[in-house]
């Protein structure tokens, strides 16, 4: 959900940020098919939150990430919990559709795709990167969503390369 704040920052405040760095996050508003998961996942977190912690663990870590992240991630699920995941999902589906906004985008921005992300397909990472002048694309082999859990030393190298050289474009 950073991505979707960091979206709406830039466009109501851009001279606020200095630099942005995307990671598994695309511009585009709630499609209709999602906005209708998402209220299937809001419908049972009223009733059993672990139940949708257990059903969207498998989207965001590849399978093979599944045994060694999940602990961690539901945990953390748990922690930020139910409330908290019913309101995300509330401003997620309500949110813009902010392509039209991201020509407008100044400084300079990295834009991180995994390659087997399920939730956010490379092409929309790509997309978002294309808008945005100058935008740094760059892709995480052997990751789901969760690139930061599942390739922690790749995002690491990768945000600390842009972090030293914002100005250079895609690899």
């Amino acid at each position: 959900m950073g991505g979707y704040v960091a979206l709406e920052v830039l466009r109501q405040a851009p001279e606020r940020v200095e630099r942005v760095a995307f990671l598994n996050t695309h511009a585009r508003a709630d499609s209709p098919e999602a906005t209708d998961n998402r209220k299937r996942l809001m419908a049972l977190a009223e009733k059993d939150f672990p139940a949708v912690i257990r059903t969207l663990l498998p989207k965001l870590v590849m399978e093979e990430h599944l045994a060694a992240a999940s602990g961690a991630m539901t945990e953390m699920a748990l922690a930020t919990g139910r409330d908290a995941f019913l309101r995300q999902e509330r401003a997620i589906i309500g949110r813009i559709d902010s392509r039209p906004h991201l020509a407008r985008i100044r400084c300079p921005a990295l834009v991180v795709a995994a390659r087997q992300d399920q939730l956010m397909p490379v092409e929309l990472l790509q997309e978002l990167a294309a808008g945005i002048p100058g935008a740094r694309l760059e892709i995480v082999e052997n990751s789901g969503h969760m690139a930061s859990i599942e390739q922690p030393e790749q995002v690491t190298r990768l945000l600390v390369d842009w972090l030293s050289n914002p100005e250079r474009k895609t690899t």
